[in-house]
């Protein structure tokens, strides 16, 4: 025990380092321990695992996070529970202040560092620009521009940490979520925010379907050995959709290939795809079990309250004027993704440019009906439970219940997969819907019917007729 500086009061496990020391005593390795069993894995790796005691000063302990946006979350969201797991450990309360790693004040004071720092600002600026063109990157594609909800927070601070600790932080990142819900906007996001530290950094942004394409070139070229040093001597590999990598066994091999050359040199790759690695068939399990190495994170539906702060953002960045009513009347008539939400904004816009005045309710009624009526031609959980009951002849009490048959677990794997298809919600939301079901059995769900649907004619026809009924 070491003895407090400023009262003299014993504070267990603090060694007595004075203000300005980092503490490395028992004590933070008793919290760590403590955060390993509160939080999941990915939750402790996101926000704790890179936290580390800077100074202790009478009843105040400094932490540092890695970066501005840890400190500030971590102070948000966690810090009365670091403060209560101390006082459980010491008795006393002791408060916690949240710090950064930051070099401005040394910069200010250093005129040549000052120059320095626009020289790389503008080299990056330059590097940023030659990104966006090369690879037809939206510019406007920024972690500035992203705005955070509960669908996506955990996703975008991952990016963050990825962004700023290339081949570090969490690799492979792997982000999953259906379409129009930015996955696209944070991968593009995480090659603006590094090239912003570091100019040199080679960053290659590229679809699958084009990666495939550049891949089956090159063979017919006969310069695939080009290809493979331009895809292998990359410092941030983006690849959005891969899930159109399955049942393509050629390009599943070099692409495997070209994966264990990246991780292996500790450079990033970040990957994206509406689906999770496990639901993808036609994916060698090789492939899955190294997406599944790093960090996985699904992006939800925006909530009301995050798709009006869309609105008002972008309609701000147009240099559009809403009524309140307006954008309240967009959010909640378009909740399925940020796509068509703003697609929406964008009728708005035309129609006002059109008639030189706002915009009111009743008009903008008028204007989006079609918009409108096809969110409410969306099916929900329970349409879909009613109408695979209805198809297979069973009632809706055997669909939820624990019978496992094969006339009512089928039909029950039938509604699980189209409500996969057919909704934005998790996994484990799609299970809880069926009598508590885990998400390992909603994929399992899935990939038996995605198999009948490959295999028999029947099935693949009664599940389309369905579907078509919901649409």
């Amino acid at each position: 025990m070491a003895k407090d500086a400023m009262s003299g009061c014993a504070v267990n496990n603090f060694e007595d380092v004075g203000e300005n020391e980092v503490p490395f005593a028992a004590l933070w390795g008793e919290l760590q321990s403590d955060f390993r069993q509160l939080f999941s894995e990915d939750v402790y790796r996101v926000w704790f695992a890179s936290l580390r005691p800077a100074k202790v000063s009478g009843d105040s302990l400094t932490l540092l996070a890695p970066n501005e946006f840890a400190a500030i979350w971590i102070r948000d969201n966690y810090k009365s529970l670091i403060e209560s797991q101390i006082a459980k450990h010491t008795g006393r309360n002791i408060s916690v202040a949240l710090e950064f790693a930051d070099n401005r004040a040394e910069t200010a004071a250093n005129p040549v560092g000052q120059n320095q720092r626009a020289n790389t600002a503008s080299r990056c600026a330059d590097a940023m620009q030659k990104f966006d063109e090369t690879y037809s990157v939206n510019s406007k594609n920024t972690f500035e521009s992203f705005v955070i909800g509960p669908g996506n927070q955990l996703a975008q601070a991952t990016c963050v940490a990825v962004a700023r600790n290339p081949g570090k932080a969490y690799n492979p990142l792997f982000l999953y979520g259906a379409t129009g819900l930015g996955k696209t906007h944070l991968l593009q996001a995480i090659a603006h925010e590094a090239l912003k530290k570091k100019a040199r950094l080679k960053a290659v942004y590229i679809s699958t379907e084009k990666f495939t394409n550049e891949f089956i070139k090159s063979i017919q070229e006969n310069r695939v050995s080009k290809f493979r040093e331009m895809y292998r001597g990359v410092d941030l590999l983006l690849i959005d959709d891969i899930h159109f990598i399955a049942g393509k066994e050629r390009i599943q091999e070099e692409f495997f290939h070209t994966f264990n050359a990246l991780f292996e040199s500790q450079r990033q790759i970040c990957l994206c795809s509406d689906r999770p690695a496990s639901e993808i068939t036609g994916l060698e399990s090789r492939l899955v079990s190294r997406f599944q190495w790093g960090f996985i994170a699904d992006i939800q539906a925006p909530d009301l309250e995050t798709r009006i702060a869309i609105l008002q953002r972008k309609a701000t960045a147009m240099n559009l004027e809403l009524a309140e009513d307006v954008i309240h009347l967009l959010a909640k008539g378009v909740a399925s993704n940020v796509r068509r939400l703003e697609g929406a904004l964008n009728r708005v816009a035309g129609y006002m440019a059109l008639k030189g005045r706002p915009i009111n309710v009743a008009d903008a009624q008028d204007l989006l009906k079609d918009f409108f009526s096809d969110e409410q031609r969306t099916a929900s959980i329970g349409q879909i439970q009613r109408r695979v009951a209805d198809h297979y002849r069973i009632t809706l009490a055997d669909m939820l219940g624990k019978k496992r048959p094969a006339r009512i677990a089928f039909p029950r794997q039938v509604a699980m997969y189209l409500s996969r298809l057919l909704t934005s919600h998790s996994l484990q939301r799609i299970g809880s819907e069926f009598g508590g079901k885990d998400h390992g059995t909603v994929i399992h769900a899935c990939k038996a019917v995605e198999l009948a649907i490959e295999q028999n004619p029947d099935v693949r026809r009664d599940v389309k007729m369905i579907q078509d009924g919901l649409r």
